[in-house]
């Protein structure tokens, strides 16, 4: 399985599965055979570039990953039990990661992104992640956090 793949190495096993946090994230997902996930609002998009994804809310994911809506309408993130790892698209950001880059280890994307959302409701959305006994958070923008998690998390999210 693979999450948001922008560039997977051509000896890497063709995966089975491939999540999208959103739809700006389809990179390579549109040559890859594999069953494609993604949330309800990143459905049209996705068709438009030429991707065929199915619902990552409806119906059961690989290896128990578990997806969370946010209040970026077409933006979930995904929770790796696992792993104890939540992945997330573009609603936070690791230390280095554009624009502003900040040694910051965790933060919300700028407003701007969030459309017609604020990072007031974009916080409020995060806070069941709270609930999870995360160590990691994996971003696609930035360095991630590698340990203590759960407390950048909740530093962010207060």
């Amino acid at each position: 399985m693979l999450i948001d793949p922008l560039d997977p190495p051509a000896d890497l096993p063709s995966p089975k599965h491939v999540l999208l946090t959103l739809y700006y994230h389809a990179r390579a997902a549109a040559g890859l055979k594999a069953r494609v996930w993604a949330p309800a609002r990143s459905q049209r998009p996705l068709r438009n570039r030429g991707v065929e994804a199915e619902d990552a809310a409806a119906g059961e994911l690989p290896g128990g990953i578990v997806p969370f809506p946010t209040a970026r309408a077409a933006e979930s993130v995904y929770w790796l039990p696992e792993h104890r790892a939540v992945v997330v698209g573009d609603v936070l950001l690791g230390a280095g990661a554009k624009p502003r880059a900040t040694d910051e280890p965790l933060r919300l994307c700028p407003q701007r992104w969030l459309g017609k959302s604020t990072h007031e409701q974009l916080r409020r959305s995060l806070l069941p992640l709270l609930d999870l006994p995360v160590e990691h958070v994996l971003v696609s923008h930035g360095l991630p956090v590698v340990d203590n998690g759960k407390r950048e998390l909740a530093r962010v999210l207060a």
